[in-house]
């Protein structure tokens, strides 16, 4: 069952990237990218690496790919197509919403709980305390250099964006 849920993930995350190289409307090009993101987080999941997840959806999914549509709207690139849209792309997406509330629905009507006893589980994998631990022991360097370019890039955009020093 992993292997299904990865192999169905690693396509989504795929076929989502590559739409958004090859799509025309930036809009959908923005949200197949954040459908990619979502995509990398359930990856994480699947690798037991919980922390990770969330730091992409919080991070990417969330703060970045907002910043990016919020940029896209305030162009509004689009302002010719908007005389030109007809009602039948609206309805199309209202029964898309619909069937698939109706699946979520059912989901929830369907869950029962399962207990299952793993005993032979290792449950220091992927939690936060056991990244700390390696990420400042084995690579303290790796991430100091990391964020020493950080920095470098932070100043070198406030130069770039500032007029007069």
């Amino acid at each position: 069952m992993d292997q299904f849920l990865f192999f169905l993930v690693a396509f989504l995350a795929v076929a989502s990237a590559v739409y958004f190289v090859f799509a025309r409307n930036p809009l959908y090009a923005i949200l197949s990218l954040i459908v990619t993101m979502f995509s990398i987080a359930g990856m994480y999941i699947l690798l037991n690496a919980q922390f990770l997840a969330i730091i992409q959806i919080i991070v990417y999914a969330g703060a970045i790919m907002v910043l990016f549509l919020y940029i896209l709207m305030m162009l509004n690139l689009n302002k010719a197509d908007e005389s030109k849209k007809n009602n039948t792309l609206k309805f199309v997406g209202v029964f898309t919403a619909g069937i698939l509330l109706v699946g979520v629905l059912g989901v929830f009507r369907g869950v029962k709980e399962n207990h299952v006893v793993l005993d032979n589980v290792d449950r220091g994998v992927g939690l936060t305390k056991n990244l700390g631990k390696l990420l400042f022991n084995e690579y303290v360097l790796p991430f100091e250099l990391a964020s020493i370019l950080i920095l470098a890039g932070i100043v070198g955009a406030v130069l770039i964006g500032k007029k007069d020093l």
